[in-house]
């Protein structure tokens, strides 16, 4: 049998059972969804082909399995991925973690407000993105609680990012700002919202759709930092489509990166490459470099630049460490 893989807990699998691309019919309601899911583990022959990643088979897989005679199913094939988004599992870790596969869009949860969403996060994520050929959205949750200075800096980001080719919306899950701008980008898609922990991630795709009913937590008073209230990355019919909730995400570690190619990854830096006298500048020190001169003439925002530094000294000491 061919499946959707909807939830993934380490050694078992949420399956939906689906013989072609059309997966669940739409509006046949989240219960009914539930229903028809198969509990699923992995063959370990599989498990062990896959151990440089922490999980071979992720939410969005398409996967072939076989039933048992208990009713749950065993996963013999995992189909070749059009595309994922795969992080370092920890900082130091050789280890890998694909957070969804075969996506259509990426969503970023982001927030001005309490936890303060850093450019540095939004940046390793949209350039994973990029990398894998997933387009990027920005979302700027919890807009009803900025104060005129937030208001000023996110209209602010949004100019760079948007420069840069990226939508940006300010969207509060809490008053319905942009939920519906929100609504009608992702119909029809399978959609994959991440972020830190405490942006409002599900408390936004809840306001989507209120059937989910999805557990929301609270930001912690004294630091100012989300906890975790989703455990495992999960899938959710929506629209003709499907929504991808995940955990909270600390720091994202990007993986197998290359100097010379992470500038392709800045789509306004990729503008002005043939530019540069050397074809494997790096954009740091070498004369005559297109990327230092559009930076300095204002084409390219000193921030995003500044987080390109950033990540490509990372991948410098990375490289260093293998």
């Amino acid at each position: 049998m061919r499946g959707l893989v909807v939830k993934s807990t380490g050694s078992w699998y949420k399956v939906l059972p689906c013989a072609d691309d059309t997966l669940f019919p739409e509006g046949a309601g989240q219960e009914a969804f539930q229903a028809a899911l198969t509990d699923c583990r992995l063959r370990g022959k599989y498990r062990m082909a896959g151990n440089k990643q922490t999980n071979p088979i992720a939410v969005g897989d398409r996967v072939h399995y076989a039933m048992e005679s208990d009713g749950t199913g065993l996963i013999s094939e995992v189909e070749d991925r059009k595309n994922y988004i795969v992080r370092r599992a920890t900082k130091l870790s050789k280890q890998t973690h694909v957070i969804a596969a075969n996506i259509d869009c990426l969503c970023v949860v982001a927030t001005l407000a309490f936890p303060t969403t850093s450019l540095g996060f939004i940046d390793r994520l949209l350039v994973t993105a990029e990398a894998y050929h997933i387009p990027a959205v920005l979302l700027f949750n919890k807009c009803d609680l900025y104060n005129d200075e937030m208001q000023q800096w996110q209209a602010e980001l949004s100019r760079i990012y948007e420069a840069a080719g990226y939508r940006c919306l300010a969207v509060s899950a809490l008053r319905g700002d942009n939920v519906d701008a929100v609504r009608t980008l992702v119909q029809g898609k399978t959609v994959l919202f991440s972020g830190h922990s405490g942006v409002g991630k599900s408390a936004l795709l809840n306001a989507l759709d209120p059937a989910l009913g999805l557990r929301v937590g609270a930001v912690s008073d004294w630091s100012l930092k989300g906890k975790h209230t989703t455990t495992y990355a999960q899938l959710y019919p929506f629209a003709g489509g499907f929504l991808i909730d995940t955990p909270g995400i600390k720091e994202f570690g990007m993986v197998d990166f290359k100097e010379e190619e992470l500038s392709h990854f800045f789509p306004e830096m990729r503008e002005h490459l043939h530019g540069c006298y050397f074809a494997n500048c790096t954009h740091t020190h070498e004369p005559h470099c297109a990327v230092k001169e559009a930076v300095n003439n204002g084409i390219i925002s000193e921030e995003r630049y500044g987080s390109y530094l950033n990540i490509l000294a990372t991948v410098e000491e990375e490289r260093h460490n293998r």
